[in-house]
């Protein structure tokens, strides 16, 4: 599978150069996102612009390399959905569960949001006044 990236100071953006993605296809792509979980930046934006259709498995593998990010503590966010992609994950019921949006920047908005809410769900600093 061709794939380019494009590292960014929050997200690495990784874009398959394939107009079908199949679950073989997925698979190859799924084990490249994950490698990411282990370099820093972390989080990945899937830019999906080049896929012009896009089967079940595949459409399911994506779900799920979303929430494994989230389980990581990074953000998963897909951009560029053709219509017949968009479609697909809709038939499929999953576009709710999905992290999408239509363009690569306001990918880089969301990313950046889930990193400022990871740290302040995680800080130490916060204190609540108690009665």
């Amino acid at each position: 599978m061709e794939v380019k990236f494009d590292t960014k100071e929050k997200f690495t953006v990784i874009t398959p150069n394939e107009p079908e993605l199949t679950a073989n296809l997925a698979e190859e792509l799924r084990v490249i996102c994950e490698a990411h979980l282990e370099k820093t930046p972390k989080s990945v934006v899937l830019n999906l612009q080049p896929v012009e259709s896009i089967d079940d498995d595949a459409a399911s593998g994506i779900t799920s390399l979303q929430q494994h990010f989230y389980d990581n503590s990074a953000s998963f966010v897909v951009c560029g959905l053709s219509d017949s992609v968009e479609k697909k994950f809709d038939d499929l019921e999953l576009l709710d569960y999905l992290n999408y949006t239509p363009s690569e920047s306001e990918a880089w908005d969301i990313v950046q949001m889930e990193e400022v809410e990871r740290e302040l769900l995680d800080s130490d600093d916060i204190e609540f006044e108690t009665e």
